[in-house]
């Protein structure tokens, strides 16, 4: 489907580069970029090539499980002044094994170099990927909180912060328990256990926090802060009295701290498990050399 003049609503002013287009635009929204496409010529004629960059994607496979180059497995045509849809494949180069890939409209400018592209979506889904470790707390909220990360992404404020608030206040007691879980394997003091069991007591989520006056261990802060004190501070704004813009600061600050709780309470885990191997090689090794003294 082509068009006969170049779109008009852009939601970005500067243009930006192709590669910030695939990396870190959500789909829905239209945007201005620059050095759009190439010229290319054979022995009879030239013609425009979209300018598809390598980008740097998180693959998930059990070979990369990070951050890898990818590259268009295509090329694609465009044409000044016209309108035209992609769907373009992108191939992990580590691995060889992961796509991605982007459907999304391109409009090249009469200077046949910058442009406009809209992007309508992209599989896997947009956005950085949920840790296991996330998913493994939030028990029946999985979903929920699925939704709202696609919310957060596509900059649905009070859709985000609704669907994190429903996870964290029906997830409390999963949360706490698995605080409780790592306080005990790491030697908490009795009280702060105490408190956390209090809290599981709680209906609301305010009254649990309160109900902690001891705080959490030291390895599971998020800068020094206990961070169901932070996820209460974030839902205690409400929907009401905020700006759209407002709730989606709120909800991706709550899902900051949810992942950040989540990485500290299976690195805790790890530490511990690690400290407790180090311990018994070395007892080992101790013992290994110890000399009977009636021996010899």
């Amino acid at each position: 489907m082509h068009m006969a003049k170049q779109p008009t609503q852009t939601q970005t002013t500067e243009p930006i580069t192709v590669k910030e287009f695939f990396e870190k635009v959500p789909p829905g929204r239209s945007t201005s970029v620059k050095n759009l496409a190439i010229r290319k010529s054979t022995q009879y004629s030239s013609y425009f090539s979209l300018a598809l960059p390598v980008l740097e994607l998180h693959c998930a496979t059990d070979s990369c499980n990070g951050v890898r180059f990818f590259e268009p497995v295509d090329s694609e045509t465009v044409e000044p002044g016209k309108r035209r849809e992609h769907f373009v494949t992108y191939l992990c180069r580590n691995c060889k094994r992961a796509f991605k890939t982007y459907a999304f409209w391109s409009f090249l400018n009469e200077d046949e170099v910058n442009g406009e592209l809209f992007k309508f979506g992209e599989d896997p889904a947009f956005g950085p990927p949920t840790p296991a470790r996330v998913i493994s707390i939030l028990g029946g909220e999985r979903e929920y909180y699925l939704k709202g990360r696609r919310a957060e992404n596509q900059g649905l404020g009070i859709a985000a912060f609704a669907y994190y608030r429903r996870v964290v206040e029906n997830q409390k007691n999963r949360i706490l328990d698995e605080i409780i879980r790592v306080s005990e394997k790491i030697g908490a003091a009795l009280e702060v256990i105490e408190d956390l069991n209090a809290a599981k007591n709680e209906t609301q989520f305010s009254k649990a926090v309160s109900a902690i006056k001891h705080g959490i261990p030291q390895a599971l802060l998020v800068n020094g802060q206990n961070p169901l004190t932070l996820l209460h501070s974030a839902l205690s704004e409400g929907l009401h009295a905020q700006t759209d813009e407002e709730c989606l600061e709120l909800a991706t600050s709550i899902r900051i701290v949810i992942t950040d709780l989540a990485e500290r309470l299976a690195n805790a885990l790890k530490e511990e498990a690690e400290l407790n191997a180090a311990v018994s090689r070395l007892l080992k090794g101790s013992a290994a050399k110890t000399v009977d003294p009636d021996a010899k």
